[in-house]
């Protein structure tokens, strides 16, 4: 299989087929491709947002973040499950891709929680069984079973290690085992990982819709693996077949994984919930409800949003701040009559700073985020960050009482 290495946003020339190219083209990648003048089969490739590495027919494609795959994957955990691993846990080879750290990384964290044994919990069944265990179901048993004796139909507890934790990690397991991982390191100790997962049922978990699991004082130790299981669940869901080209592969939007880290960590430091900061429709720009508002951030007290702004992870193409994301936020403030709003940007792409509107007073605010940074870095800043946030929604208040 021949491999192509990319990087974030960076254009780099490489020769490709026709069915190479239209497989690229197909792909959820956010690829631009662009043919090189006068070099024929040659093609300019000029990766967007989205990293990863993914197998398209016989091109097996590696995409490397602009942050680098160990802080990447620190980030997401902690945008997915508010889990704060330490670099280290992802420090492999770079020549190692995403899906190779995440299995090194996935088996040593199942060999840590495996090492009291693996979890068992109660789960409820309902069978048709000859003889009685737990409750009998009869309803179940007049309507299937009317005048006849056995089998009976009952729903008793099993205390098994056939429980959700346990699927999610066998299911993230099969996901990373069926890529073409370039460890034999990380072949080899995901195996032994299946093999102590053999009493467990394999269930495929939609990628939009991966189960949390609840975690107390008895299955604490299991946090770290599920976590991890849950993001190799949700990033490598995507595998199909076209004609026969087949695909498979770990993918991540950096404009997602830049919104939920933001969000995550400002719900954290102003110690909000989620049902009160998120992302949500605020209504319509115009009174015809033609022009639909969905901003990122927003701060609710009952109906009434206090706070509004955007997460952008974009490159820009010129210098500060584009007009039209601040022309965005004028409209979420034009529309929930708000004093201001703020745009959060990765650094590098925006400098913070400050932008009246004329003849409106509005506020457009601008602050910069550094992803590369540790991850306590990263939340000692969006602590600052959240002072400005707090700040626009004081004034909010502050600008209702008086009216």
């Amino acid at each position: 299989m021949r491999e192509l290495n990319l990087e974030e946003y960076e254009p780099s020339e490489h020769v490709l087929s026709e069915n190479q190219r239209d497989a690229l083209q197909r792909a959820p990648l956010s690829l631009t491709i662009e043919p090189v003048i006068g070099i024929e089969g040659t093609y300019r490739v000029t990766p967007g947002s989205t990293v990863g590495a993914i197998e398209i027919g016989d091109l097996s494609v590696l995409i490397e973040p602009k942050i680098g795959i160990t802080q990447l994957l620190s980030v997401a955990c902690y945008a997915m499950s508010k889990l704060k691993m330490r670099r280290e846990q992802f420090d492999y080879p770079r020549e190692y891709a995403q899906p190779d750290v995440l299995a090194l990384a996935l088996a040593s964290a199942a060999n840590r929680a495996f090492s009291r044994g693996l979890l068992h919990g109660y789960v409820v069944e309902e069978e048709a069984l000859h003889t009685v265990r737990g409750r009998i179901r009869f309803d179940e048993q007049i309507r299937r079973r009317s005048c006849i004796s056995v089998p009976v139909e009952v729903r008793y507890d099993e205390f098994t290690e056939d429980i959700l934790a346990n699927r999610l990690v066998k299911a993230a397991v099969d996901r990373l085992g069926r890529m073409q991982l370039r460890s034999r390191d990380a072949r080899r100790k995901l195996g032994r990982i299946a093999g102590m997962l053999d009493d467990v049922s394999l269930v495929e978990f939609p990628p939009k819709a991966v189960p949390e699991v609840r975690f107390d004082r008895l299955n604490e130790h299991y946090r770290e693996v599920v976590a991890l299981s849950r993001l190799v669940l949700r990033h490598s869901a995507y595998e199909a077949s076209r004609g026969e080209v087949r695909a498979a592969g770990f993918l991540m939007d950096m404009n997602v994984v830049f919104q939920e880290c933001v969000t995550q960590a400002l719900r954290e430091a102003l110690r909000v919930s989620d049902n009160v900061f998120l992302e949500k429709h605020i209504g319509s720009l115009d009174e015809e409800d033609g022009i639909s508002l969905k901003p990122d951030l927003t701060w609710w007290d009952g109906r009434s949003c206090l706070f509004v702004g955007d997460a952008k992870y974009k490159k820009l193409t010129g210098e500060g701040v584009p007009n039209s994301d601040l022309y965005q936020l004028l409209a979420y403030v034009t529309a929930l009559d708000l004093p201001g709003g703020l745009l959060i940007y990765a650094r590098g792409e925006a400098e913070a700073g400050t932008y009246r509107v004329r003849h409106s007073g509005k506020r457009l605010d601008v602050a910069a985020l550094d992803l590369s940074a540790r991850l306590d870095e990263v939340l000692a800043r969006v602590r600052e960050v959240a002072v400005r946030v707090k700040a626009l929604r004081d004034a909010a208040i502050a600008l209702r009482a008086v009216a």
